[in-house]
């Protein structure tokens, strides 16, 4: 079963311009993965501190697999969630 993921970020303000140089490359790379369907990063135009990943993986395997991998370790974990004030993670079945 597909297994979508909406994540908020809320990155502190002295690091926003750091981070969102990242993430191009981190979209690229998880984008490649096998079992990735959809990885889709927004910025709220209100508060530019603000991220929303939507991200779509086949199934919960893809999901973990995602989440060992090389590039997601080393950027998401030691580059940018150090950096976060605020990190939620939504991880939903697909009903419709």
């Amino acid at each position: 079963m597909e297994k979508e993921l909406i994540v908020k970020w809320k990155i502190k303000e002295s690091e926003t311009q750091r981070i969102l140089t990242l993430l191009e490359e981190l979209v690229e790379n998880t984008r490649n993965e096998p079992g990735n369907v959809l990885y889709n990063i927004y910025q709220s135009v209100e508060n530019t501190n603000e991220i929303i990943l939507h991200e779509c993986y086949v199934d919960a395997d893809a999901v973990e697999a995602h989440k060992g991998s090389k590039h997601y370790q080393k950027t998401v974990l030691e580059q940018i969630i150090p950096h976060l004030e605020i990190r939620e993670v939504n991880i939903l079945n697909k009903l419709f």
